[in-house]
């Protein structure tokens, strides 16, 4: 792994060639002209995750940078500030570290921190340990959550002590609506807030016409684009395979007054399978397929992008909105998806500044 290098005077010109790269890689497609939706050049994480380094009496975050001489071999790289990250975080860095130095009891086999933080301030730190956890570990930590006002969480081998609560509340403004999300410590949540918003103003703009049909989402995490997209469909009905993130994303609906809006637990293979009638039991029955008029679905895949099968499923809808974190399995996937669809909307999400991974955006319709 590299460790991003952040040069916000250069951030044009890092962004001019992601978007080159893309436009080049997807012409196949004839797609319209590119939407690009920069990031703040720095201070743009919500969350991350260091690793803790002692040396003697002294220690420091770290980060691992694979040698180019030799790749098997990976430098510990100090970090006393980390650009990437909000400012939020680096506000915290220094101020826990001095708070660790001077705290046996909380620095004790200490390997690993990590830091959950929205736009707003909120914050909550995982302190995670090569020990159990006990009672006097307890009273300091409580005593740094004062400190640094903030939470924390302390993890161990089968152990997790949570000292306030388990999550942080993001609140993001989008088109002049805010909404908010629960975002729960160790659970995928969208680490760019800013990016987080133009995709949300994004999907909402290529789905205004939903009418008086209805959006299903296949992999929709804690609720994300549900929330923001229900008030555009007559009924939304989500899936999501994550035990959290679907308790999660049940309680953003809750916090957000969406009434029109279902997360089940269930993957989308067995999705798939439930819309073809060939998987019954409970919980499909809970779902009520019969009595939704899907127009639209919402994909938001991990890495490996979609399989065959789900491409095929997908070809149903009239609209397909594909939201990608990796553009060379959105090609594999609109190879086949093009066959029945054409790309009308596509973008460029610049979620990850200063490496080579872009998010994209892709609606595409049911050619005439």
């Amino acid at each position: 792994m590299a460790i991003p290098v952040v040069d916000p005077d250069r951030y044009d010109e890092q962004l001019a060639a992601k978007r080159d790269r893309l436009t080049a890689d997807f012409a196949r497609f004839l797609p319209p002209p590119l939407e690009v939706f920069p990031s703040p050049a720095s201070h743009y994480r919500q969350r991350c995750e260091f690793r803790l380094w002692h040396e003697g009496d002294d220690l420091y975050y770290a980060m691992f940078e694979v040698d180019p001489e030799d790749p098997k071999q990976k430098n510990v790289v100090r970090l006393d500030d980390y650009p990437v990250a909000g400012r939020r975080i680096n506000d915290l860095m220094p101020k826990l570290r001095e708070r660790l130095l001077d705290c046996p009891t909380l620095r004790h086999r200490l390997f690993q921190v990590e830091f959950l933080t929205t736009l707003s301030g909120e914050a909550l730190i995982t302190l995670i340990y090569h020990r159990q956890l006990d009672e006097a570990w307890e009273a300091e930590a409580r005593s740094l959550e004062q400190a640094l006002g903030v939470m924390i969480i302390g993890r161990a081998r089968k152990q997790r002590l949570v000292l306030t609560r388990d999550h942080v509340w993001e609140r993001l403004t989008v088109d002049g609506r805010e909404f908010v999300y629960q975002q729960v410590e160790n659970s995928f949540t969208q680490p760019n807030a800013e990016i987080c918003r133009s995709m949300l103003s994004w999907a909402r703009d290529v789905t205004a016409n939903g009418g008086d049909r209805d959006l299903v989402e296949l992999y929709c995490g804690n609720g994300n684009f549900t929330i923001a997209l229900a008030e555009n469909f007559r009924r939304v009905l989500a899936t999501e395979i994550s035990r959290t993130s679907v308790a999660s994303a049940r309680e953003n609906l809750a916090a957000n007054g969406v009434a029109n809006a279902t997360v089940g637990r269930m993957s989308a293979e067995e999705f798939a399978q439930a819309l073809k009638g060939e998987k019954g039991g409970r919980r499909v029955a809970e779902m009520g397929l019969a009595d939704y008029d899907f127009s639209t679905v919402l994909v938001d895949p991990p890495r490996a992008g979609l399989d065959d099968e789900s491409c095929r499923q997908l070809s149903d809808y009239e609209r397909i909105v594909y939201i990608s974190c990796n553009p060379e399995t959105l090609a594999d996937n609109l190879d086949e998806l093009t066959r029945t669809h054409e790309v009308v909307r596509f973008a460029l999400f610049d979620q990850f500044p200063w490496t080579h991974h872009c998010e994209c955006g892709v609606l595409l319709e049911r050619r005439r």
